[in-house]
């Protein structure tokens, strides 16, 4: 075999950093010249793509047709992914069903979870797979060359070969089976037929519980609903997630004809990104699978020889929806009357119409993007709802935007399509003002300049390629080269090209959808729908088909529980603890005193970019005002200030500034009960914008008019605020549960929650429902807190970007106008002398032992505390622990056995240590599996590859590239948390040094953890009423 292209045999012995070209880009230009033949594929064009520093080459691979685009620059951070076109033809879920099962083993790698030995044994720094409404997406990053190779290796046998066709159960854990509970006082692996007969019959599986979870968020039911009435005759009408009232209908033959139909390289796109050897990527891609036959291909063959039909082998449609207006539809859900919605859909076009669709995209974020924009205050004033939001959605075939009234009040649906379009109606004659379209433009480039996307970049940028790839083979890098669209566009700032496209979009476009989200009580629905479908089906079922539920989910779990074989387990490839390289090496932090406020000055690389923040001390501050600081915090930005109208500043932060924010962090400290809360002004501009970076945050926290705010727009924000926390517990409960459960046992804890969490939710919904008799209240609270932490409390500056940057910031800055600046409110900060004596006194921790009611038909749990109110040492091998008990432990008994979507053990550091569950379908059996995690751990005998891997994976954790606007902020947290600043250095040198016999000295700690951690829940109220762990159980929105 040629060894340029070998993964997994002796991967052990490839350098850490192997065969790199020292420039990516010269070496492709030399290697791809278009027309040229190399393993297998034609070099179909090469073009520059100046906005990410990078050449783009498109490629087809000649025998098997698999399209591939590769972005060559100098990014460590490599990146391969591989998409399909994989549009639905019904709600089954069968391709959200196929990217889970395709990761549960492979033809090369026979073991039961190759996704999950990646996790916890790869340098990766992204590991994912997603469905969107038309493809599936299987993306990898890492910066390790070797590394990536083992990752492609994995990744492309569990498309084209995956376990599937052989393994029913893998279709079965991860779609759907039914269970069948039982009460036998016999033998229950063998319950008697009466047992059988009076069983409750239930349905279970990964992405069923997934999507229950994922379908009791109403802005996801009403962005199914608007796709439905958008596009009624294609793809996007179907829920490519799955419903899970259609989900058990998904038969196994079918979900195995569905993967040989679109899983093989024909309809593939692969994107390689980074600084690799394109030439051992390309032979490694075509000798190994393109040029191989697969599982898919094997099974089409079969059909072939059957004489089926050519046509029922291939893949489904993609279809364009012909212009469809639906005038009003009307869909109700059991949930609470605050979550009533009204969406109204406008089709902007054609994908491949670039200018297009990134012109709307700017257009409505300047039309409903900010209480100050027209059509969003409009609707406010109208008195229609709480808030509007919206986006573009970009990545399907015709993108649409989608306008969303929330908290809407009854029957204002028609009158929300008149107002829009009155507004509109009204900009197209006097004309959109250009200083909000500028802004807005302005705005976009910087986050564009940023390159910010949240994951590796070559993950961001091959999604972001499948926006126009998936839809025409020539439009590879038409999502990519945005430059000379903004350029355009702001050139036709001078004409009327906007309020044209305004009018064509909204008062002559008849492709549109207005859809209403009304709700209604519980217990009617679908869950009722579904018990008395469950029992039915019970019924009609013989003893013998009963028993063998009964069977089949013992042989399920018999298939769960059963180890991998050490044959199995060898195929993996794995690095090595000597395949890391050395640390990555950080300029230290400088803390200059000589400027005017002390600030920790960051040597960080930003591309022209410049980052300021100031940190307040909120010491300074009773407890029972800190609610009113997040209030103060949101209210910023939002009201007048002495110099500008609120419409004004809004246009001018939004052109002036890449971002401003208000926001408050809480910093624990080495005492236990010790807890530090600041709030915290972060700013962004461009380099050539420094002179705003210095005015215009201070204009804004120093001159804000609170005295004079006007209430109903002071209203309306805090209604939003309420939106948005309860939004986040429905999507995202397992972190308000980790934030509350932390708050039992942590002073920090307490104050988070009175700042953030669901204190501060008490607090706002009190203040919303007696709003008018404590508005000047209010008003007068926010002035005197304003003046005394801006103009009293101590500051600390942080500053990140060039010498010139941060010379000429300080020379417009000033010295900010702060007074009472304290010296040492870092690793010092015990000596500091703050303007007046600290007014903060935190209420001591206590466990409450909550379960919170959301409308839901799952649940988040969590069990958190601060390790050191037991006594507990949490050092780096903690992290290798976490990783063991989280891929090896917890997610085989509460994911693969229990159902749910996540769960995990965390203990970042020295001040936290917790357990969680996500989307769950039941609380008790994983707090059993949970208080088993220290006897499970206490007897870890892993070999030595796999524990290898354990430290491999965090490690590079610790290694992975960071942004530079959070690095500043990690950097910063640290100083003023006080942790020593060789922190991440002794960790990972910890890490290193772990060993299995460390690992299971830890377990009884472990078991410590989970028996005295106080648990808080989030979840439905049937979920929460069947768990006999005595909650005290709180309505939350009701």
């Amino acid at each position: 075999m040629d060894d340029s292209i070998t993964t997994t045999e002796a991967t052990g012995n490839a350098p850490a950093a192997s065969r790199v070209p020292a420039d990516p880009r010269a070496a492709a230009t030399a290697l791809l010249a278009p027309g040229s033949h190399l393993h297998g594929f034609t070099v179909e064009r090469r073009e520059t793509v100046e906005e990410l520093d990078s050449d783009a080459y498109v490629l087809r691979h000649d025998a098997s047709g698999t399209r591939l685009l590769y972005l060559a620059c100098d990014d460590e951070n490599k990146a391969f992914a591989i998409g399909f076109k994989t549009p639905p033809a019904d709600s089954t879920g069968v391709f959200h069903i196929l990217e889970h099962s395709v990761l549960c083993g492979s033809a090369k790698f026979p073991v039961k979870e190759p996704f999950v030995d990646l996790i916890k044994s790869s340098m990766q720094t992204f590991l994912n797979a997603m469905t969107y409404p038309d493809k599936t997406i299987y993306p990898v990053a890492t910066t390790n060359e070797q590394d990536l190779y083992n990752l492609m290796d994995v990744y492309l046998d569990a498309v084209f070969n995956p376990a599937i066709y052989t393994k029913p159960t893998i279709f079965e854990q991860e779609g759907w089976h039914y269970e069948l509970d039982t009460v036998d006082s016999g033998d229950p692996a063998v319950p008697s037929p009466a047992a059988l007969r009076a069983g409750t019959l239930r349905y279970n599986g990964v992405v069923f519980n997934e999507m229950k979870g994922a379908l009791s968020d109403p802005m996801s039911v009403l962005d199914d609903a608007v796709n439905a009435a958008l596009f009624p005759a294609t793809a996007y009408a179907h829920e490519s997630g799955g419903d899970p009232r259609q989900i058990p209908t998904l038969t196994y033959e079918h979900f195995l004809d569905t993967h040989a139909r679109h899983y093989n390289p024909s309809n593939s796109y692969i994107t390689l990104y980074g600084d690799l050897d394109i030439d051992r990527a390309l032979a490694f891609l075509d000798k190994r699978y393109l040029s191989q036959p697969s599982a898919a291909s094997r099974r089409i063959e079969a059909a072939r020889a059957e004489g089926v039909d050519p046509a029922a082998l291939a893949p489904n449609p993609l279809e364009v929806q012909p212009p469809v207006s639906c005038d009003y539809r009307r869909i109700e859900m059991a949930t609470t009357p605050e979550n009533a919605l009204v969406g109204l859909g406008y089709v902007l076009g054609s994908a491949l119409d670039r200018k297009r669709t990134i012109a709307a995209d700017i257009l409505f974020d300047a039309l409903t993007g900010s209480n100050e924009a027209p059509v969003k205050k409009a609707i406010l004033a109208a008195g229609l709802g709480g808030n509007v939001t919206g986006y573009t959605a970009a990545e399907c075939l015709q993108p649409y935007e989608l306008i969303i009234l929330q908290n809407a009040k009854p029957g204002v649906a028609r009158e929300l399509r008149r107002v829009v379009e009155d507004e509109c109606r009204r900009l197209c004659e006097t004309g959109i003002p250009r200083d909000r379209l500028e802004a807005i433009i302005s705005s976009n480039e910087y986050d564009l300049r940023q390159r910010d996307y949240g994951v590796a970049d070559g993950v961001a940028i091959a999604c972001d390629a499948l926006s126009t790839w998936l839809y025409d083979d020539g439009a590879a890098t038409a999502a990519l080269k945005y430059g000379p669209v903004y350029a355009e566009l702001r050139q036709e700032l001078d004409g009327t090209y906007f309020e044209d496209l305004l009018r064509e979009l909204v008062l002559e476009n008849d492709h549109r959808a207005l859809v209403e989200l009304v709700p209604v009580e519980a217990g009617a629905g679908e869950e009722g729908a579904e018990v008395a479908e469950l029992a039915a089906k019970r019924d009609a079922m013989t003893d013998a088909e009963l028993a063998g539920v009964v069977e089949r989910t013992a042989q399920l779990r018999a298939a769960q529980e059963a180890e991998d074989t050490p044959e199995a387990k060898a195929t993996l490839p794995r690095l090595r603890v000597r395949d890391i390289g050395e640390g990555r090496a950080e300029a230290p932090l400088v803390i200059d005193t000589t400027a005017p406020v002390p600030c920790l000055r960051h040597d960080i690389p930003t591309n022209r970019l410049a980052y300021a923040m100031q940190y307040f001390d909120l010491r300074g501050v009773a407890f029972e005002d800190l609610p009113y600081v997040t209030i103060l915090c949101r209210l910023l930005k939002q009201l007048p200030t002495e110099r500008h109208a609120a419409d004004e500043l809004d246009n001018l932060l939004a052109g002036q500034l890449g971002f401003l924010s208000f926001s408050t962090e809480i910093m624990t400290q080495p005492d236990v009960d010790g807890v530090r809360p600041y709030l915290l002004v972060s700013a962004g501009a461009l380099s050539e914008k420094i002179g705003a970076l210095a005015r215009l945050p201070r204009e804004v926290w120093a001159e804000t008019q609170f005295e004079t705010a006007d209430a109903e727009r002071v209203r309306d924000v805090l209604t939003q605020m309420r939106i948005g926390l309860e939004q986040g517990f429905l999507m995202n409960g397992h972190s308000a549960a980790l934030a509350r459960a932390m708050s039992y046992t942590s002073a920090a804890g307490v104050v988070r929650e009175q700042l953030s969490g669901v204190d501060f939710y008490m607090f706002l919904r009190e203040l919303l429902d007696d709003f008018d008799a404590r508005i000047d209240g209010l008003r007068a609270k926010l002035d005197e807190l304003a003046h005394r932490i801006f103009g009293g409390a101590a500051c600390l500056a942080s500053f990140t970007g060039s010498d010139e940057d941060y010379t000429a910031y300080w020379k417009a800055v000033g010295d900010l106008g702060v007074v009472g600046v304290g010296t040492g409110m870092g690793g010092d900060a015990d000596s500091e002398t703050a303007p007046s004596a600290p007014a903060l006194v935190v209420p001591a921790p206590r466990d409450r032992h909550e379960a919170f009611v959301i409308p839901s038909d799952i649940c988040f749990a969590a069990q958190a505390c601060d390790p050191r109110r037991l006594g507990i040492e949490v050092d780096g091998t903690w992290g290798v622990a976490a990783n063991a008990l989280s891929y090896d432990y917890l997610w085989n008994e509460i994911r693969v056995k229990g159902g749910a979507y996540g769960c995990g053990f965390r203990a970042p550091g020295a001040r936290q240590a917790a357990f969680y569950t996500y989307r769950d379908p039941a609380i008790d059996p994983s707090l059993g599996r949970i208080a088993r995690a220290g006897e499970w751990l206490a007897s870890f005998e892993p070999d030595e590859a796999a524990f290898e891997g354990f430290i491999v994976s965090c490690v590079s954790g610790i290694d992975a590239p960071v942004k530079p606007y959070a690095l500043t902020k990690r950097r910063n947290t640290a100083y003023l948390a006080k942790l020593d600043p060789d922190y991440r250095e002794r960790r990972r040198a910890e890490m290193l040094t772990a060993t299995p016999d460390k690992l299971r000295a830890l377990g009884a700690d472990v078991t410590r953890i989970a028996a005295e951690a106080p648990v808080c829940v989030f979840g439905g109220r049937d979920v929460i009423e069947k768990s006999a762990a005595g909650f005290n159980v709180v309505n939350l929105l009701g």
